[in-house]
């Protein structure tokens, strides 16, 4: 797996962020995810802000370590990692605002847009899942 913890300063990766608008959003983000997680901000890979880990195993016997969640500044959106993925959020989600989804990626162009408490809960209940289920 490419996507790893490394030991970069995320606060100077956030630094170079740009649109303004796109960094003042990864700092809410940063700010809300450590409260969640209880956990300092690691860079995974280039691009990649995450919190806390989690350990995984496949039924083929491949196993590792990956972030509990995170976000990353993309040009286009700025992507959250809700790991536990959306299916089992559907609530939560008809609640959230203005977004779209990949598998387990929040796409979210401006966070104006989107039920901050909603979100908060979102976070929280994929964070759970996961320690819950590979605890």
């Amino acid at each position: 797996m490419k996507t790893v913890p490394t030991t970069k300063n995320v606060s100077e990766y956030l630094d170079n962020v740009t649109p303004k608008k796109r960094k003042e959003d990864c700092l809410k983000v940063l700010q809300l995810m450590q409260k969640i997680t209880k956990a300092p901000p690691v860079l995974w890979g280039p691009s990649i802000v995450g919190f806390g880990t989690y350990h995984y195993k496949y039924e083929s016997g491949r196993e590792g370590d990956f972030m509990l969640t995170g976000f990353s500044p993309r040009k286009s959106a700025l992507t959250l990692y809700i790991m536990s993925g959306f299916e089992k959020h559907k609530e939560l989600m008809s609640n959230l605002g203005r977004y779209t989804t990949g598998k387990s990626c929040l796409y979210i162009k401006d966070l104006s847009h989107i039920d901050m408490p909603t979100l908060n809960k979102l976070i929280r209940a994929s964070v759970k899942y996961l320690q819950k289920k590979h605890s």
